[in-house]
């Protein structure tokens, strides 16, 4: 068995694998940027080293640093987690080159399922059903819209060395194609320096199904069922779950074997991810599910899996990398009831879901709801930074069930008592998509967030009885403290008021909602002056200071102070852009002089894995550029100022 084991990944990842390792009686080692010199997984490891500036291109990425950190701390082994150099298939040889335990499949299986038309012809040839399309070589125009014609719109145009959502276009008709196909190898260049595509049906009703596959140096390859993916933003998931909801038998039987065929079509050794998009038109039939491509790595959601199955993972993945054979036969594993996993984000649903940085001063994980218990994976506690450098994952919040709806009632519950200030969650959209009717009945697609944008990421209100309650915090801190408050923020001709909407209301209290002006008004004749109410289904509140109270209801934080707005003197209105968080500007668009119109690019700014394009708010004129290309800003800085020239 490895006896040390350098973990080359952050946050919650390598805090995950740390747990494992620990309980196995193995030596840790993090490697940590200038950003996470602090963060969690490198307080919780037995020995950390830093390996480099925060741009994860200058630490994270660079698989030399990462080898001799190995090497200097006398580790024998390294995992890559997921994501990263986890499917790089030079960084698998060079750590096995130098020595080491490579904690992940050959080398050569990475290679033969990085490239989507390689991987599909080989699928082909162990008889792994793939999606209708054109894999050739021939990348001329004109072949790929004749080959387009021949598999029939709407079609999905692909980059063979894609992921992530990146190099892929939907067309739904030939006059859109040329435009299509050159703004998707354009992108395909850029990204991964291949800008060769292929053509694939573009299924209209998908369902994004993925099977566990896990093999060990013996030459026994099992499955661990089936994980239902399909509700995505932008192609990255939101909420996983396992089983599959409407998977029959006789389907999960096809497709698990099918993904059993897949692994061993590659010689493939360790924990890997088969997976398949499903037209789900008419529910799941094993001869509408065909294949995608193989995630050569543990994935992100692999605790759904772990739930039902009662495995550890990474467990197997270490026994395995020691040569062990594995620890179950196909025979002896079953699925034992529900789970699912949100993925909680450091983001605003409600503004384009921008991801929001900055420290944790507030933030409660809640591990048990409803007398159930909740499983919480985290590289943060409080007090903690959100850096603009990484992926903006606070958390994945992971409930398991004895069905479908219980399991999912339970993450909707431990989602509402998410608590986190000042950055902004995602909580209170994942428990929005979890009372829709349609998810609760099974009835998702991949398009299901964006069918249903509107309604999920309106901006959230604060109930009645809630603003009631906020105003009655003042009011009791003010009785037992008058000094701390400006009296005639709290008094009108005298009284105090309760929660009556409807009646005559004597008393007011001016707040501050989220920075917005508020009035509460209270009846006299319903005010005792006592301290016996409840706070709302779903609602907590944390006293921050004697003048200022942060509740949570369903997911959402409403901060309340009596102090008035103080006027910030730049904003978009009067032609100031501001950087809206910390980060890297990548492209400047503009120069001091020049004559632009509403919505047209200025800047764009890359943090945390995504880019930013800042446009202009009214027709103008640049009076002043503060941005470089290259240059590192922080949240609130004036990039741009334009002038309406009037």
């Amino acid at each position: 068995m490895i006896q040390s084991l350098l973990i080359a990944n952050r946050g919650e990842i390598a805090c995950r694998i740390i747990r494992t390792a620990r309980a196995m009686g193995i030596r840790t080692v993090a490697v940590y940027s200038d950003a996470d010199a602090h963060a969690l997984h490198v307080r919780q490891a037995d020995e950390a080293v830093h390996i480099g500036p925060s741009p994860a291109r200058e630490s994270y990425l660079v698989g030399e640093k990462i080898i001799a950190a190995a090497k200097a701390t006398g580790a024998a082994a390294i995992h890559p987690g997921y994501g990263f150099l986890s499917e790089n298939a030079d960084f698998a040889q060079a750590v096995i080159d130098a020595g080491l335990v490579w904690v992940g499949p050959k080398p050569d299986s990475i290679r033969a399922m990085g490239l989507k038309d390689a991987a599909k012809e080989r699928m082909i040839a162990a008889g792994v059903p793939v999606t209708p399309g054109y894999l050739g070589a021939d990348q001329s125009p004109d072949r790929l819209a004749e080959e387009a014609a021949k598999v029939g719109y709407p079609v999905l145009i692909k980059a063979v060395a894609g992921g992530g959502g990146k190099g892929m276009r939907r067309v739904d008709n030939p006059a859109d194609f040329a435009d299509a196909l050159l703004s998707c190898q354009r992108e395909a260049a850029s990204s991964f320096g291949n800008a060769q595509v292929l053509i694939e049906k573009y299924i209209l009703s998908p369902r994004h199904i993925e099977v566990q596959v896990f093999g060990d140096t013996h030459g026994t390859v099992v499955h661990l069922f089936e994980r239902d993916c399909s509700l995505q933003r932008r192609h990255q998931k939101v909420i996983e779950e396992a089983p599959a909801p409407g998977m029959d038998p006789e389907t999960r039987e096809a497709i698990c074997a099918a993904a059993v065929r897949a692994a061993r079509a590659v010689d493939y050794v360790g924990a890997g991810t088969i997976e398949f998009i499903a037209d789900a038109s008419e529910g799941l039939r094993a001869d509408r599910i065909w294949f995608m491509e193989m995630n050569t790595r543990l994935q992100v959601e692999h605790p759904v899996t772990e739930e039902i199955t009662g495995v550890d993972l990474v467990e197997w993945q270490l026994r395995v990398a020691s040569g062990e054979a594995l620890p179950k036969r196909q025979d002896e594993l079953s699925i034992n009831g529900w789970a699912m996993e949100a993925r909680l984000y450091a983001e605003d649903p409600a503004n384009g879901f921008l991801p929001s940085v900055g420290r944790l001063d507030l933030l409660n994980l809640p591990d048990h709801v409803s007398g159930c218990s909740v499983r919480v994976e985290t590289g943060v506690q409080e007090k903690d930074e959100i850096s603009s450098f990484y992926d903006p994952m606070i958390a994945k919040l992971i409930t398991r069930g004895p069905d479908r709806i219980s399991a999912l009632e339970l993450l909707a519950d431990a989602c509402e008592w998410v608590s986190c200030y000042p950055v902004k969650t995602n909580a209170w959209f994942i428990v929005r998509i979890c009372d829709d009717e349609d998810f609760a009945a099974g009835r998702v697609t991949t398009a299901f967030i964006d069918q249903n944008a509107r309604v999920l990421t309106a901006t959230p209100v604060a109930s009645s009885l809630l603003r009631q309650e906020a105003a009655q915090q003042f009011i009791q801190s003010r009785w037992a403290n008058p000094t701390e408050y400006h009296h005639r923020s709290l008094r009108t001709d005298r009284g105090l008021s309760g929660f009556r909407l409807n009646a005559d209301h004597n008393f007011r209290v001016n707040l501050l909602e989220n920075g917005k002006p508020i009035s509460v008004d209270f009846d006299i004749a319903l005010y005792d002056g006592g301290t016996n109410w409840e706070p709302s289904k779903g609602g907590s509140f944390d006293e921050i200071d004697a003048r200022e109270v942060l509740y949570v209801e369903g997911g959402a934080p409403f901060d309340y102070r009596l102090e008035r707005r103080v006027a910030t003197g730049a904003s978009a209105a009067d032609g100031a852009i501001l950087s809206p968080m910390p980060g890297r500007i990548i492209a400047v668009e503009v120069a001091a002089g020049d004559t632009v119109t509403k919505g047209q690019k200025l800047v764009t700014l890359e943090a945390m894995k995504m880019e930013h394009s800042l446009t202009a708010p009214f027709d103008g004129t640049i009076a002043e550029v503060n941005a470089e290309i290259g240059g590192q800003v922080q949240e609130g800085v004036v990039l741009v100022r334009l002038d309406t020239g009037a």
